[in-house]
């Protein structure tokens, strides 16, 4: 174990322990600029989001008074922490700075485009992050499209299997 870090060994990618997924979103919307944020929780929450639950198919971000805001994300309370818990879908402030804030507030003036919460994970710190994104709703004949793309790749490794 010849290691730079002391024999530590390093963890393999960025979103290693995901907590949540909007498979949804990518679907839904064209995501066109990612970037990640933290996320303002409780003790219980991180707690809840520890043993794995969490969903934030049907939430969405908001700005608000320059600061942007995680609506309608579900984290269930954390039984053992009984009177001390949280509300499962309250509010939660996100950590962005000023700069990123204005990027998005000017992206969601455009025509048509919104910011989505992709997914939620541990950063390699233990951190809770968000990976968020601005999309632009798709019509319905480019989720066809979409379908037709992922069913040809599909068919493609299935055969490329078979025959190589």
């Amino acid at each position: 174990m010849s290691s730079a870090a002391g024999g530590r060994k390093k963890k393999a990618g960025v979103h290693d322990q995901v907590l949540a997924e909007n498979r949804k979103a990518r679907y839904d919307y064209a995501v066109e600029d990612t970037m990640e944020a933290g996320i303002m929780l409780v003790g219980t929450e991180v707690k809840a989001l520890r043993e794995g639950r969490g969903n934030i198919a049907e939430s969405y971000i908001s700005i608000e008074n320059n600061e942007a805001w995680l609506i309608n994300a579900n984290i269930p309370i954390y039984a053992p922490a009984s009177q001390f818990n949280h509300l499962p879908t309250r509010p939660r402030k996100l950590l962005l700075k000023r700069k990123q804030i204005n990027q998005l507030l000017g992206e969601t003036q455009r025509k048509g485009r919104t910011i989505v919460a992709l997914k939620m994970y541990f950063n390699e710190k233990g951190k809770a992050k968000l990976l968020i994104a601005t999309a632009t709703g798709k019509q319905n004949y480019d989720k066809r499209q979409t379908e037709k793309n992922r069913d040809w790749q599909k068919q493609k490794s299935r055969l490329m299997r078979e025959r190589g």
